[in-house]
């Protein structure tokens, strides 16, 4: 059942992600940033009535602690990149997160990758590293330099690290205490958290929080659907392979980027999305 909640994880983040770029036309970024939590919080609250709360201990509320700082930063660049940069130019570049992931899931949780989970890793890397293909013939470092010049993309491989350390340290968290509760306490905490961010860096532009909130309501009902299933399918299985079929999110936010927003080169990085889907299937069959 992991992977069908992290598939679904996958969906409601890229609907989310389409919709707050399109929000991006006429709304402040911060604003933006703060109502994926915001405007999440009734659903979660809704759900807060009718799970049951386990007992959080020390652990859980240390991790919380550590997650906070990071998560904010995270969502700060993350805004901004999808602000800047075409979205299949963006967001694809998230699928570096399980890279990243063999590294500090080892160090943090312990926990190791078998060969074929490694090879679909390395899969989703490569593809990502096509998405820039169209400059290859220019070398085979330019599509490196191709995303050093994108500051989307790496705005979102930076942001890919951050979630590598997060989705290790939000296990822990969930360990001691249960998927959907953490999910749902863990952004509330955040939406009080990233108040005082906005207050200080766009308090002028909150009146759009009502004079756009049926959009914003809509991202936050996805950002809640995106919450909760990525909770039940981490709890589930090993943070790397789960995080790394959750990236499939970018084969939708490509689809997303030509039918919304009309961007190019398409196919080309289709193609590249489509070696990480392979890796993913080489994840999800290990």
């Amino acid at each position: 059942m992991w992977v069908l909640y992290a598939l679904l994880s996958a969906v409601s983040l890229a609907t989310a992600d389409a919709y707050s770029k399109k929000s991006l036309e006429r709304a402040d970024e911060s604003v933006v940033a703060w109502i994926r939590f915001l405007f999440a919080t009734p659903f979660l609250v809704g759900l807060l009535l009718l799970i049951p709360i386990p007992a959080l201990d020390w652990i859980f509320w240390r991790t919380i602690l550590l997650l906070l700082p990071i998560e904010l930063l995270a969502v700060v660049l993350y805004i901004r990149a999808i602000k800047v940069s075409p979205l299949s130019l963006t967001i694809p570049f998230l699928s570096f997160t399980p890279v990243f992931l063999i590294l500090t899931s080892s160090l943090m949780l312990g926990e190791t990758v078998d060969r074929t989970g490694t090879a679909g890793i390395g899969l989703i890397a490569l593809g990502a590293y096509l998405l820039h293909g169209h400059t290859i013939e220019q070398g085979w470092l330019s599509p490196l330099k191709a995303i050093l010049k994108e500051q989307g993309s790496w705005l979102m491989i930076l942001v890919a690290f951050l979630y590598s350390i997060t989705s290790n340290l939000g296990k822990i968290a969930i360990l001691h205490s249960s998927p959907v509760a953490f999910g749902v306490i863990y952004y509330l905490i955040l939406t009080v958290a990233f108040a005082p961010i906005v207050w200080w860096r766009s308090r002028l532009h909150l009146p759009q929080l009502k004079t756009h909130g049926r959009t914003f309501l809509v991202i936050g009902f996805f950002e809640a659907c995106m919450i909760v299933f990525h909770a039940l399918a981490i709890a589930q299985t090993l943070v790397a392979y789960m995080i790394a079929v959750k990236r499939t999110s970018l084969l939708f936010s490509v689809v997303y980027g030509r039918l919304f927003f009309q961007e190019t080169q398409i196919r080309r990085r289709f193609a590249g999305s489509l070696l990480m889907v392979i890796g993913v299937a080489l994840i999800a069959m290990r």
